[in-house]
């Protein structure tokens, strides 16, 4: 037996029945008008709660409607600005309506009327039976009777017959729509004209179609129905399986209840969550897909609520969502995306006071009203602080500004959700915020507004303590006689409450205001007997010298120095002191005159600090500008800076034994050390005029051809007849550069051919875990434990326990470590690693001027050897780039899943080690090959 369901038998003999649903009659208004209605029938009285004022649980309510008779349903108007009036239909036939124009009755049969909908002003869509049998239905348009009679009564001005049992109906207020559910779950829409008037109305009930043509059913009955707008208008329904269908789609299986209230789809689940779409920025695939997922922690769509917790109604432009829980109670809740889109409108249209009572609220964060939109908010900076009005909302806003952009972190926007305008202007955040709002509250009412021109120098980013003490400082030399104006003592006292006694105490120090120190220091918890001996002391000091005293004091260092050089040459012993210490040398430097004797004892202490630090050309320029050329010499020398050497040289000027000895050694212990033999010989042709020791310096740095111009500029041809010592060389050299590039191109092919191996066997290895049922199972122990094929997550944890023993060793080890660790080596872990260092190895020898040497003395067949024996070793290192450095070599391999994957598989895949941020950088990169260099010579070819 159906608890709801009723059988009758007639006279005739015919057998009806009648099954009752239970359904939530709520207001359908989408303004602020609307009082938010859910009526409730008890008997014959209708209880009516209005959620806009209050939220009371039946059976208490707001107002209670007395019938003449028990009542069957409650609709209410349709129409805009009249979504509060109601209209009952009672057992005995009467539709009693209540509103502001009074009551309409109309008579007829006991139940008639089973489902009845308040479309416009007096015009109702009513369902009943229809005599043709109980398998059918008829639609009845009521509007009032033309008849006189001293009661208004409604007649049926126009009929329409459906095949099949309607069940329930809903209605579109924005479109105008109707859409009907029969008994079978078929889904028909009735069409009719909003424009004309009842008695013309030619109603009639189609097929619900798609786009596309395709009519649409669902595939079970539904008791809730609702129309809403993705992409085009749809029929959503709730089964009483808890499945929610738009159209014949299934978006969800777990479903609770749900509501449509304005662009937003808000339901509850049996996990006890509500969620709550915009669904103009989704679609009935997407829809399903966002219904589907979890929900990440900041996802404002979802909500956790009571177990059972089913939907009353929503009040409309609020954030209040009305739940019944299964005991009865009632319960309010602001669901985060309904509370952000309210915010987000508000914002939009510069409602910043009402944005902001509702943020404080709701506990949102306020950086909200910033990050929405920056461009328009530093534009609507004047109407922000006008319409709070409150020099507590604005401290408050102020005090709550992070760094951080809520719109990303906090409160992202949805998926598929337009984004924030344009940015705001760049540089910090906080520091943009607090000088956009000081400048304009000073601009409209300093006094007004000192408070808050205070907390936005203490809010940046780098508290500006010292500017806002001076403005207390101001407001105590001269005390403002406006009437909104604060007095030094409460600005004071305000200061103490955003910013630690002590830290302030230590910055009314840096304004050198004696006054302000007390004041602040009286607040504090200090005894005298620390502060008033220092204070005394510094009274005594002349003012530049208590300033440096105070700066020091504060660490201030800068300013320090800048104050002690104003204190006269008796006090520069302790100004370069504090240069020296403190490194400040570049400052120091912009203090003194450069023709002063203080500029040049800077000079020098900054020349000894930057030979200190590697850095003896720079010491060598301060030396020769302030006219230490000696030292300057010595410098210069040290750094091999030649060219400045030889310029100081002269203008000491050096006699010319001593200039070419000078030459001499920074040829000989300096330039040729350093390999640079081409500005040695200059040094020893020019300055020591030596050309037999430039030439050689030239052969020995191979630079042939400049070596060759000297032998002829000088007619020293006797060494082009004594050069068989470096014909010796040259032949040496080639046999080597031949050897060494054949032995180089048999390493690489060695190497390029083990590789391969390596990973063949290594992704073999990975194919044969992910197939086993126990990553540890006995066969695994047939595995080397050296071997390079083991990747599995045994291996990977044994080398990283390895590398946290590494890291306590001594740095030397630790190197040694790392290279035994790329060890090529078979069988060793990465094996592969250490073979594609290996083969980054190229050579980048220079041949080009050897093999003119060698074409110059006559050796072509050597140089021709070379240059082809080059040209082969490029050209196939070039061609194995593609197969030795794969696309994609470095990327982390993904988990294999599938159809074919087991759990078991699935796991060992998770399981196998990644490749460590260390081990990706110490994969080399393809080395880049010397094609455009030009080195060859034609005429060997």
């Amino acid at each position: 037996m159906v608890s709801t369901r009723l059988h009758l038998v007639t006279r005739g003999w015919a057998s009806l029945t009648y099954d009752w649903g239970w359904s939530t009659d709520r207001s359908h208004g989408e303004d602020g008008q609307d009082n938010a209605n859910v009526a409730v029938i008890d008997g014959d009285k209708v209880l009516v709660s209005t959620f806009r004022q209050c939220v009371v649980p039946p059976p208490m309510c707001a107002y209670e409607l007395q019938l003449p008779a028990p009542v069957n349903l409650v609709t209410f108007h349709r129409q805009p600005r009249r979504t509060n009036e109601l209209a009952a239909l009672t057992a005995d036939g009467h539709i009693l309506v209540y509103s502001q124009g009074g009551v309409l009755l109309n008579r007829g049969e006991p139940l008639a009327l089973r489902l009845l909908l308040w479309l416009r002003e007096d015009v109702f869509l009513g369902v009943g039976g229809c005599a043709e049998g109980p398998s059918q239905s008829t639609l009845l348009i009521l509007g009032p009777s033309e008849a006189q009679s001293p009661q208004s009564t409604l007649e049926i001005k126009s009929r329409a017959e459906v095949e099949g049992h309607v069940i329930s109906m809903c209605h579109s207020s924005n479109t105008g729509t109707v859409a009907l559910q029969l008994e079978d779950g078929q889904i028909r829409k009735f069409l009719w004209a909003l424009c004309m008037s009842p008695d013309s109305l030619k109603p009639s009930v189609v097929g619900w179609q798609d786009a596309t043509g395709y009519s649409i059913n669902f595939p079970d009955p539904c008791v809730q129905t609702a129309l809403c707008t993705i992409e085009e208008e749809h029929l959503l329904g709730l089964t009483d399986r808890s499945h929610l269908f738009v159209d014949d789609t299934e978006v969800a299986s777990n479903v609770s209840s749900f509501v449509v209230y304005d662009d937003f789809l808000l339901l509850t689940t049996h996990s006890h969550t509500c969620r709550c779409l915009r669904l103009s920025t989704l679609t009935v695939k997407g829809l399903q897909v966002a219904l589907a997922a979890d929900g990440g922690q900041n996802d404002e769509t979802l909500r956790r609520v009571e177990r059972g917790s089913r939907i009353v109604t929503v009040v409309p432009q609020d954030t209040r969502l009305i739940l019944q829980m299964p005991r009865g109670n009632l319960e309010t809740i602001h669901h985060r995306a309904l509370v952000l889109a309210q915010l987000r409108k508000c914002l939009d249209s510069q409602k910043f006071r009402e944005a902001f009572e509702c943020m404080r609220k709701l506990r949102i964060n306020l950086n909200l009203i910033y990050d929405h939109n920056p461009k328009v908010f530093l534009e609507s900076v004047e109407t922000f602080l006008r319409q709070l009005d409150s020099i507590n909302h604005i401290n408050l806003f102020l005090t709550e500004l992070k760094a951080e952009d809520t719109t990303t972190t906090m409160y992202p926007y949805p998926l598929n959700a337009t984004g924030q305008s344009a940015p705001g202007a760049c540089g910090k955040k906080v520091d943009i915020v607090c000088d956009a709002l000081r400048c304009t509250m000073e601009s409209m009412d300093q006094h007004k507004y000192c408070l808050s021109i205070l907390t936005s120098h203490v809010k940046k980013t780098v508290p500006e303590l010292e500017v806002a003490l001076q403005k207390v400082h101001e407001l105590r030399v001269n005390p403002p006689g406006a009437a909104n104006a604060v007095s030094a003592e409460e600005a004071l006292k305000y200061l103490l409450f955003l910013v630690n006694v002590n830290e302030l105490y230590e910055h009314s120090l840096g304004t050198y205001d004696f006054d302000l120190v007390l004041m602040v220091v009286e607040k504090s918890q200090k005894d005298p007997k620390e502060y008033l001996p220092f204070l005394n002391m510094l009274k005594t000091l002349e003012p530049n010298y208590q300033r440096y005293t105070i700066d020091k004091h504060l660490k201030r260092y800068r300013k320090a120095l800048h104050h002690l050089s104003k204190c006269g040459e008796e006090h520069f012993t302790e100004a370069i002191n504090l240069v020296k210490d403190q490194r400040l040398y570049s400052e120091a430097l912009g203090l003194y005159p450069t023709d002063s004797p203080q500029y040049k004892a800077l000079s020098c202490a900054y020349a000894e600090y930057l030979v200190e630090q590697q850095q003896a050309e720079q010491a060598g320029l301060l030396l020769w500008r302030c006219g230490e050329a000696v030292r300057a010499l010595q410098a210069f020398v040290g750094s091999a800076s030649w060219r400045n050497a030889l310029c100081v040289a002269e203008q000491i000027p050096l006699p010319p034994d001593q200039l070419a000895l000078l030459a001499r050694d920074l040829a000989g212990t300096k330039l040729i050390e350093l390999r640079r033999y081409t500005e040695a010989a200059i040094l020893l042709e020019q300055y020591a005029k030596d050309c037999e020791e430039a030439i050689s310096a030239l052969i020995t740095g191979a630079v042939w051809e400049e070596a060759l111009r000297l032998v002829y500029l000088y007619n020293r041809q006797d060494i082009i007849e004594t050069n068989l010592k470096p014909c010796a060389i040259y032949l040496l050299f080639v046999i080597f550069m031949t050897s060494y590039l054949e032995a180089q191109r048999a390493m690489f092919i060695r190497h390029k051919t083990r590789l391969a191996v390596v990973r063949e066997l290594k992704e073999k290895s990975r194919l044969e875990l992910l197939d086993e049922d126990v990553p540890d199972c006995p066969e695994a122990e047939l595995y080397s434990e050296a071997s390079s094929v083991m990747s599995g997550s045994r291996a990977g944890s044994k080398y990283s326990h390895s590398n946290s023993r590494i890291s306590s060793r001594s740095s030397k080890n630790r190197r040694k470590a790392e290279r035994k660790k790329l060890s090529l080596k078979e069988g060793t872990p990465l094996e592969d690693m250490a073979l594609l260092h290996a083969l980054a190895e190229i050579i980048h020898s220079e041949v080009h001027s050897l093999l003119k040497g060698l074409m110059l003395f006559q050796f072509d067949g050597q140089a021709g050897r070379l240059q082809q024996a080059y040209g082969e070793a490029l050209q196939m290192m070039e061609v194995a780039l593609p197969e030795v450095w794969q696309e994609g070599l470095q990327q982390s391999q993904a988990p294999i899943t599938g159809p074919n994957s087991t759990a078991n598989s699935i796991m060992a895949s998770f399981q196998q080690p990644r490749p460590s941020s260390t081990q990706d950088s110490e994969t080399p990169p393809p080395p880049k090959m010397r094609n455009g260099v030009k080195w060859k010579l034609s005429i060997l070819k």
